[in-house]
């Protein structure tokens, strides 16, 4: 039954109406048979060929039917118009009224013919009747169509305001997941990175070696960064998503050099990437530049590195290089998510993230990016 139902509704319209035109044709040529006047020719050809309007002009369509119905008993015109009609009005009342005039047509055929004496009031009666309920038959049907169809959009509206709940109710807990994680971060990382910079400042005032309290100012000078930048991040998490909130402003190349000046190590920068390339891919570039300064911190003190940018008419890239370590280093907990967030980065510009030791005890990292991300 539902494959009959997709084939159906896979009919287009024209095919639909010139079918029923070509039955209605030949209801009223089985009708007409061997005693039709070319009035009644007339009346069934317009009646008929009225169908393929039915869509557009459904009431005029339906009074076209009536002479036909009047001179003959015919089915097929009289119903597809009484249907169409009921399908497209919400009229009761029209659709009552026209009931009635396809009746009274129908019944009026009856007294005027050969078979039946003209004073057979009660047979008249007894016609009516029957073809007031057959009229009646495809107005019920339309008006249930035109029921199942208004229900269908109430369920299709439905299923969008449960939709629209739904995404709302996700915003809501992602909103209060963000403010919790927020809190989080503000009550104890801040906190933590405040005591940091206030110690560094604290030792760079009562320290007597320079190399010391040049140590403590970049200490000093990185916290106050951390902080900002925490702040920024705790602003953006508490953020609606609305658009007039203002996100946090993300680096570019132009902030390249002030990252090397307040890193702490010893850094060359060399060559240059297109101007043109996204700020995706600039931004891409920079955190690559400062997780490499930050593992040079972390695992290879005293070490010296290079910041390498280079491109081709294929790829783009950046590589920072640094030297072995020339102070021992402190085992400092690490999970490598620095690293992992770098690959996720260079996979959303279709490139790729390399980072291996090198021959003379450094280490290496590139990223390598297609041109055509740009």
């Amino acid at each position: 039954m539902s494959t009959g139902r997709a084939l159906w509704r896979r009919l287009p319209p024209w095919a639909v109406d010139t079918g029923l035109v070509a039955l209605a044709l030949l209801d009223a040529w089985i009708n007409l048979l061997g005693e039709g006047t070319p009035v009644m020719w007339a009346c069934a050809a317009g009646g008929s060929a009225g169908l393929f309007l039915r869509r557009r002009f459904p009431l005029a369509v339906f009074l076209l039917t009536l002479p036909m119905t009047l001179f003959m008993d015919v089915a097929i015109a009289p119903i597809a118009a009484l249907y169409t009609l009921a399908a497209s009005t919400r009229n009761r009342p029209l659709l009552a009224g026209c009931a009635l005039l396809n009746a009274a047509a129908g019944t009026l055929a009856w007294p005027l013919s050969d078979g039946f004496p003209g004073d057979d009031r009660t047979w008249t009666l007894v016609q009516f009747v029957y073809t007031l309920a057959t009229a009646f038959a495809p107005v019920l049907f339309g008006q249930l169509v035109q029921a199942r169809h208004d229900v269908a959009r109430r369920l299709v509206e439905v299923k969008e305001a449960r939709e629209h709940e739904r995404a709302l109710y996700a915003q809501t807990v992602l909103a209060r997941e963000r403010a919790q994680l927020a809190r989080e971060m503000h009550d104890v990382v801040s906190h933590q990175v405040s005591l940091i910079a206030v110690q560094a400042g604290a030792l760079q005032v009562a320290a007597k070696d320079s190399d010391a309290r040049e140590a403590a100012r970049t200490i000093r000078t990185l916290s106050a960064n951390t902080l900002d930048e925490l702040r920024h991040m705790v602003t953006l998490l508490r953020a609606s998503g609305g658009r007039t909130t203002e996100l946090t402003p993300q680096p570019t190349l132009a902030d390249l050099r002030q990252l090397l000046a307040n890193s702490g190590i010893e850094t060359t920068l060399t060559g240059q990437l297109p101007a043109d390339i996204s700020t995706t891919a600039q931004r891409t570039v920079y955190r690559t530049v400062q997780e490499a300064l930050t593992n040079v911190r972390k695992h290879a003190p005293g070490a010296r590195a290079e910041v390498r940018l280079w491109h081709n008419p294929h790829h783009f890239g950046v590589t920072v290089t640094n030297t072995a370590p020339t102070r021992p280093t402190v085992a400092l907990p690490s999970a490598r998510h620095g690293l992992i967030g770098l690959k996720e980065r260079a996979e959303l510009l279709d490139g790729t993230l390399t980072a291996e030791p090198t021959p003379e005890g450094g280490y290496t990292i590139e990223l390598r990016a297609p041109a055509r991300s740009d």
